[in-house]
């Protein structure tokens, strides 16, 4: 499945937020994103129109089945790679801003061997 790195960047948004408070509205996504409320409207739309997200009447957003894979595969690559630049001396904020950016261009193979090289030496 193919989706433009801003796409993943709404979706993985909208995740973290239903995780940290437990519902999402575009106002929320605004903010998190720091864009603003017309052009998250515009984005939730087309989220919608291609089966990403649903939205009931008083704008509560989830993620549909579709949209909760890309976003979950998504912010995975983002704990991960920021884990590990920050054990590689990186601080947290700046291994988070780098994750953002590195994350959406991994191919799935690179990804498995960081994921499982971190894994395998997690215990030394």
């Amino acid at each position: 499945m193919v989706i433009q790195e801003s796409a993943e960047n709404y979706l993985e948004a909208i995740l973290m937020l239903k995780l940290r408070k437990g519902e999402v509205h575009s106002i929320d996504v605004a903010t998190e994103l720091g864009f603003s409320k017309p052009s998250v409207s515009v984005a939730m739309k087309n989220f919608r129109n291609n089966g990403y997200i649903t939205m009931d009447p008083h704008g509560h957003i989830e993620l549909t089945e579709s949209g909760l894979q890309i976003a979950e595969r998504i912010y995975e690559r983002h704990k991960l790679l920021t884990a590990i630049l920050i054990k590689l001396g990186v601080s947290e904020k700046t291994a988070s801003e780098d994750a953002c950016k590195i994350e959406h261009d991994l191919s799935e193979e690179t990804f498995a061997a960081i994921k499982n090289y971190y894994n395998s030496s997690a215990g030394e």
